[in-house]
């Protein structure tokens, strides 16, 4: 019977059906043909969700949310460009600077993209870069968000596999700032061959002041990311600091909010997090099925028949996550695939806090992927180029994100040598 969820799953994405109903579909299809109670759809939804640490989600998206509305990207964007506009290429160079800041405020890289691609793609055709490189860089610095603390994606994988979501967040620390001053050097690379502009030097006065302007919006990451690991308080205590955090800043210092735009904040945030606990609930009646059917254990089976290496075992999974991260949101195929890939992998003595990480570099490197990566296209869209130009311009900067996993797949320290300093 595994066949009919299968296969109605995969028509349901060939048709562009959202993640979410392509799961409830083919669940419901399969428990029809096997004649399974249809009451196991709302318990293994509401188990799915049933979970503290997933609180701690429409919280964060609801702070992120707020800090953007309240002014903090343009803000974020001005201070990393005071530091390194006199650079060639500056202005593309605080583009990935501006991701990696706004990494603590958003957690996902669609809104690093949306948010931060609004702003600095048309800035960016407006002093002489190409559109695709505009859009090219915009895409593949935002796979950096979710990598760099606090990030929504590891305290997903954290609830999925019962890992400490403060030793995810140390773990993604050292690889997430790799991997942005890795595209950092790629992009000076690029800047001086083609001549991109440059502006004159900040003097410290205006980098003082940016950084002021900045830097309430930064103290709330610190206020995250050492209060959840300093054991102050939980990841779900910690969204509703930020939430709190986010209205005083946002109202009373950046004065950008107010009791109407909050009000049209809070729905966004209501439907973002409905949309994605039905994601959840359904991946879970998913995941369900294929334990049932015992896929894991199959899948397991057949990869470990093929090597019993560690290298090449980690090898075939970066290929499939690759793979499905450049038709699948980071989230769906993590909630899918995770939990089964986390045993095969833990089968051949890879530690589950650095699989995690390799898990999440990967699927982050499938949204700048062609033909399928969503962040190409969402990019894309703002900057009105083709997505084949984009992907084009993009090359230099996927190499280097697959090095970047290359090096982290190989040399599990840089993703254990903060959590063991910190948390052992």
């Amino acid at each position: 019977m595994i066949w009919i969820l299968i296969l109605v799953f995969i028509i349901c994405l060939i048709f562009r059906f959202p993640i979410a109903f392509s799961l409830g579909l083919s669940c419901l299809m399969y428990l029809l043909f096997a004649g399974i109670p249809l009451i196991v759809v709302p318990m293994k939804m509401y188990s799915g969700i049933d979970v503290f640490v997933l609180l701690s989600v429409p919280g964060f998206i609801l702070a992120g949310n707020l800090m953007n509305q309240g002014g903090l990207t343009a803000k974020i964007i001005a201070f990393c460009n005071h530091l390194t506009g006199h650079i060639r290429g500056g202005l593309a160079l605080a583009n990935i600077g501006a991701s990696m800041l706004f990494a603590g405020i958003s957690g996902t890289a669609i809104s690093d993209t949306a948010s931060i691609g609004s702003v600095m793609i048309p800035a960016m055709k407006k002093e002489g870069y190409d559109a695709e490189f505009s859009c090219a860089i915009t895409a593949s610095s935002s796979t950096v968000g979710p990598i760099i603390p606090p990030s929504v994606p590891m305290i997903i994988a954290a609830t999925l596999s019962g890992l400490s979501v403060g030793r995810l967040f140390l773990a993604g620390a050292i690889p997430g700032f790799l991997l942005g001053f890795g595209l950092m050097g790629v992009t000076y690379f690029i800047a001086k061959k083609k001549k991109y502009p440059k502006h004159p030097k900040s003097s410290f006065r205006k980098i003082l002041f940016a950084f002021k302007d900045t830097f309430w919006s930064l103290l709330m990451t610190f206020i995250i990311l050492f209060g959840i690991i300093g054991g102050v308080f939980t990841p779900t205590e910690a969204s509703i600091i930020a939430v709190v955090y986010a209205l005083i800043i946002g109202a009373f210092i950046y004065k950008k909010l107010n009791f109407k735009n909050v009000q049209v904040i809070v729905l966004d945030s209501m439907k973002t997090s409905a949309s994605l606990m039905v994601l959840i609930g359904f991946a879970n009646l998913f995941g369900w099925i294929l334990i049932t059917e015992q896929l894991p254990q199959l899948v397991s089976a057949e990869i470990l028949d093929f090597s019993n290496n560690k290298y090449v075992v980690l090898l075939l999974i970066n290929i499939l996550l690759i793979f499905v991260g450049t038709f699948m949101e980071t989230i769906a195929a993590l909630l899918i695939l995770f939990p089964i890939l986390l045993k095969v992998a833990m089968a051949v003595d890879v530690d589950p806090i650095h699989f995690a990480v390799i898990a999440l570099l990967n699927l982050m490197i499938g949204l700048t992927t062609p033909p399928l990566g969503v962040c190409l296209f969402v990019s894309s869209s703002i900057g009105k180029v083709s997505i084949g130009k984009v992907s084009k311009a993009g090359l230099p900067f996927l190499i280097t994100s697959l090095v970047v996993l290359t090096i982290v797949t190989l040399v599990p320290e840089i993703s254990l040598y903060l959590p063991k300093l910190f948390m052992d």
